[in-house]
C-alpha cells in the first residue's frame, strides 16, 4: 500500500450502528469534542424509521476550510452493525481506515487489500468491565469513541469536560463513561500506531458560532415571533419543531403567578385538523402556527386555499423529506416545492422562505409571522430534514429588542369610529391589501362575514362575474407588493463577471459554495445567486436574464425550482440547467461538478477575474441583542502565521448577508405586547431546549444539547405517522 499523507483536520468518518442502541449520544459525543477544538464539523444522522433493529448510520465531515456538505468518499469507517458490514467496507475509500468489533473473526468476504483494517475486541472489553447487559451495549459505544479520542488526537480532558456537563446533577454515571472512555485509549497506544495521518488539531475557527438543529431554531424563533398558539400532528421530520416551541415557552412564557404557560399547544387527530386550527387561531387575533412535512402539506391544502382567498394570516413550517406518498420519511430531499407555492386548487400563489442554517431558520420564523400578517396570507418556510434533524454549525441567534411585530393593516375601535361604511376587501391603498379588522374590537363596527366563497368588496356573497374578476386582480396587485416585502437573493458578486451562473436554496448552499470554489481553482468563474423567498424578486429576473446558463441547483427528481422560474419569469427553458439530487441523501459539491461539467462548463473560462471584494458575501450586521450562543470552543493555541490569511478569508465567505430591518408602528406593538407578552430579555440562549435556570443559558450550550431527532422518530415513531 502507498504511503499516506497526513490530512489534518479534513477527513469524513462514518459510524455504522443498529438503531436503539443508543450511539446516538456517543456519535455526537465524538462531533461535539471536535467542534470544542474549534474545528467546523458537521453531522449527518443517516437512521430508518423503524424503532429499532434497522441499519443506522452517522456521518462526520471534519473541514478546516469550513466547508460544511457532505462530501463523497469516507475516510474511516467504525463498523459495530453486522448487517451493514458488507456495503459499509466498500464504502470506505482506497487508503481508507476501518474500525470493527474483532470479538468474532471478520469473515473475508469483507477484506480488502486497500485500506487499513483497526480491530478492537469491543464486546469482549464490555464484559470483562461490566456486569449489566444494558451498560455493556452502551459503553461499547463509549469505548470506540476513546479509542478514536486516540488515533485522531482529540484532547481527552475535552470529552471528560463534555461527560461532566451531559451528567451534571447524574454524577455517579461519569465515573463509568470515563472509564469505558480509558479503555478505548488504553487499547489504542498497546496495539495501534497513533496518531493516524487523519486527525485534528486545536483551531480558533468557529469564534461565536453555535451548533444546533434548524427544528430547535424554529420552535425559538416562533416563541420570538410571539406566537402563542400552535396546532400539529405529529409526523417525522417535523415534530421537534413543536416539541422544541413547547420546551422554549416553558422556559420564556410562563406565568409568574400561576405557573402556567401562556401559550396554547394542540396535538390535532390529524393536519387538516391542525391547519383548521392554526387558521382560526388567527382570524381570531393570535399568532399561531403549524409544522408538518410533504404528506401533510397534502391535506392541508384546502385550508390552505381558505387562508389565501378569506386572507388570514397563516404560518406553517414544512420540513421536507422524500416522496411521495410515504416515499422515505427520514430521508431528506426539497421537493415540495410546487406543492406549496401553488396549494389548493384554483388561482392560489403562497409565500414561501427558504432558511439554509439554523439563524436563517429562527430569523424567518420571525419574518414569516410579519409576512403573514402584513399580507394577510399564508406563508411557508421551507427546511428539510437535512437542515432540520442535523446539527449544523450555524452564526449565533440573535434578536433585535427594539424590533416591534408588524400586524399590518389592522383597524382599532378608534379608526373604525371614522370610518362610515367598512369594507374588508377594499383596495384602499391601491397595493391589494386590505384592512381587517379583529373580533371584539368594536360593538357594532368592523364585522364581516369570513367565507371561502366569492364575495364583494364588502364581504357580501355575491356570484357576479365582474366582482369576482376584480376580487382576483386585486390579490393579483397583492401579490405584486409582496415581492417587495420578502427577503431578497443574496449575490456572491457586486457585478456579473460570467456568461454563465449558479442558482440554488436552502441547504444546496453548503455543496454549492464549495463547487464554486472548486470551479475557481480550476479557472472557471461561475456567477451564483441564492434564493431566499419565492415570489422572486427583481434581482432574480435580472440575473437570470444577463446570463447565458443558469445551473439550477436543487434537490429533488423533476426540477421543481427551474419549473418554478419559467412560470413565474416566463425564463427561456433553454438556459435554465437542472442539477439535481434526489436519493435522499444531502447533495454534495462533487455532484454538482460532474453535472455542471458534463454541459460543456470547463470549457468555459471567465475572460477577468472577479476582484475579492465582489467574491465575499456581504457581512451580516448583528442585532443589538443576542438571544442565543453555543459556548465558544477553548483558547487555542497561536496559529502560525500562514494560516491566519485562510482563516480570514472563510469567515468572511461563510458570513450571510444582511437582514431588512423590521419596523412597526408603537401604538399596535403596545397593544400586542401587552396582550401577549414575549420575554425580551436580550439574553443569549443556549439552544438546549430544558434550561434550569434562565441566567445560566449561555454557558449551558454543546454538552447539553438535545438530540430532538431521537425523541421524535425513535422513541415514537410507532405514534407518528411515516
Amino acid at each position: 500500500m502507498a504511503a499516506k499523507k497526513n490530512k489534518i483536520n479534513d477527513f469524513v468518518i462514518r459510524f455504522a450502528n443498529v438503531n436503539g442502541t443508543g450511539s446516538a449520544s456517543a456519535n455526537f459525543l465524538f462531533t461535539k469534542a471536535i467542534f470544542r477544538m474549534g474545528i467546523p464539523v458537521t453531522p449527518k444522522n443517516i437512521f430508518p424509521s423503524n424503532i429499532q433493529g434497522l441499519p443506522t448510520w452517522y456521518e462526520v465531515r471534519v473541514n478546516e476550510k469550513g466547508y460544511l456538505g457532505r462530501r463523497e468518499g469516507i475516510d474511516m469507517m467504525v463498523a459495530v452493525n453486522p448487517q451493514s458490514m458488507l456495503k459499509d467496507v466498500k464504502d470506505v475509500i482506497p487508503g481508507g481506515y476501518f474500525m470493527y468489533d474483532s470479538s468474532k473473526k471478520l469473515h473475508a468476504e469483507y477484506m480488502r487489500d486497500d485500506i487499513t483494517y483497526l480491530g478492537i475486541p469491543l464486546m469482549h472489553m464490555c464484559n470483562e468491565a461490566y456486569t449489566d447487559a444494558r451498560q455493556r451495549q452502551l459503553f461499547k459505544n463509549i469505548i470506540y469513541v476513546g479509542a478514536l479520542a486516540a488515533l485522531f488526537n482529540i484532547e481527552f480532558n475535552v470529552l471528560e469536560d463534555l461527560l461532566a456537563e451531559q451528567f451534571k446533577g447524574k454524577e455517579k454515571l461519569i465515573p463509568a463513561n470515563v472509564k469505558a472512555l480509558k479503555l478505548g485509549v488504553d487499547y489504542v497506544h498497546a496495539n495501534f500506531k497513533y496518531p493516524l495521518e487523519f486527525r485534528v488539531e486545536r483551531r480558533n475557527l468557529l469564534k461565536d458560532k453555535i451548533m444546533m438543529e434548524g427544528n430547535a431554531a424554529c420552535g425559538l424563533g416562533a416563541v420570538y415571533a410571539g406566537a402563542t398558539v400552535a396546532a400539529w400532528y405529529p409526523i417525522t421530520p417535523s415534530t421537534s419543531v413543536v416539541e422544541a416551541f413547547m420546551d422554549y415557552s416553558d422556559e420564556f412564557r410562563v406565568d409568574k403567578i400561576t405557573g402556567k404557560r401562556n401559550v396554547a399547544i394542540v396535538q390535532a387527530e390529524d393536519e387538516l385538523a391542525a391547519i383548521g386550527m392554526v387558521i382560526g387561531a388567527n382570524w381570531n387575533g393570535a399568532r399561531s402556527f403549524t409544522a408538518t412535512s410533504g404528506p401533510g402539506v397534502s391535506l392541508m391544502n384546502e385550508f390552505l386555499g381558505l387562508a389565501y382567498f378569506a386572507e388570514i394570516p397563516t404560518v406553517l413550517v414544512d420540513v421536507q423529506r422524500t416522496g411521495p406518498s410515504t416515499g422515505m420519511p427520514t430521508r431528506t430531499q426539497q421537493s415540495d416545492i410546487m406543492e406549496a407555492a401553488y396549494a389548493s386548487h384554483g388561482d392560489t400563489k403562497h409565500v414561501l422562505l427558504f432558511p439554509s442554517t439554523p439563524k436563517e431558520c429562527f430569523d424567518c420564523m420571525l419574518d414569516a409571522f410579519d409576512l403573514s400578517e402584513g399580507l394577510q396570507t399564508p406563508v411557508i418556510v421551507m427546511t428539510d430534514l437535512d437542515l432540520g434533524m442535523n446539527d449544523h454549525v450555524s452564526p449565533p441567534l440573535t434578536f433585535d429588542d427594539k424590533r416591534e411585530y408588524k400586524r399590518g393593516k389592522v383597524l382599532d375601535a378608534e379608526a373604525l369610529e371614522k370610518i362610515e361604511k367598512f369594507g374588508r376587501y377594499l383596495d384602499v391603498d391601491k397595493d391589494g391589501i386590505t384592512y381587517r379588522t379583529l373580533p371584539g374590537t368594536h360593538p357594532s363596527k368592523g364585522s364581516f362575514f369570513t367565507r371561502g366563497t366569492s364575495r364583494d368588496e364588502y364581504a357580501t356573497y355575491t356570484e357576479d362575474s365582474a366582482a369576482y374578476q376584480r376580487n382576483m386582480d386585486r390579490l393579483t396587485r397583492k401579490w405584486d407588493t409582496a415581492k417587495t416585502m420578502v427577503p431578497a437573493p443574496q449575490l456572491y458578486q457586486k457585478g456579473n463577471t460570467s456568461k454563465n451562473g449558479i442558482l440554488f436554496f436552502g441547504t444546496s448552499q453548503y455543496a454549492a459554495e464549495e463547487a464554486m470554489d472548486i470551479l475557481k481553482e480550476e479557472k472557471i468563474v461561475m456567477d451564483a445567486i441564492r434564493l431566499k423567498s419565492f415570489p422572486f424578486t427583481k434581482e432574480v429576473e435580472n440575473f437570470i436574464n444577463t446570463h447565458d446558463k443558469v445551473f439550477v441547483i436543487e434537490q429533488n427528481r423533476d426540477a421543481q425550482m427551474r419549473s418554478l422560474l419559467m412560470i413565474e419569469l416566463n425564463a427561456n427553458p433553454n438556459k435554465l440547467i437542472a442539477v439535481l439530487n434526489y436519493d435522499g441523501m444531502p447533495i454534495t459539491a462533487d455532484n454538482i461538478l460532474k453535472q455542471i461539467k458534463s454541459n460543456g462548463t470547463t470549457k468555459i473560462v471567465a475572460s477577468f477575474k472577479p476582484s475579492v471584494k465582489s467574491s465575499a458575501k456581504p457581512i451580516l450586521k448583528k442585532a443589538t441583542k443576542k438571544v442565543a450562543k453555543q459556548s465558544a470552543p477553548k483558547k487555542a493555541a497561536k496559529k502560525p502565521a500562514t494560516k491566519k490569511k485562510v482563516v480570514k478569508k472563510v469567515v468572511a465567505k461563510k458570513k450571510p448577508a444582511p437582514k431588512k430591518k423590521v419596523e412597526a408602528k408603537k401604538k399596535v406593538v403596545k397593544k400586542v405586547a401587552a396582550k401577549k407578552p414575549v420575554r425580551k430579555s436580550g439574553r443569549k440562549v443556549a439552544p438546549k431546549r430544558k434550561v434550569a435556570a434562565p441566567k445560566k443559558i449561555v454557558k449551558k450550550v454543546v454538552a447539553k444539547k438535545k438530540v430532538i431527532a431521537k425523541k421524535s422518530n425513535n422513541k415514537k415513531a410507532s405514534k407518528k405517522r411515516k
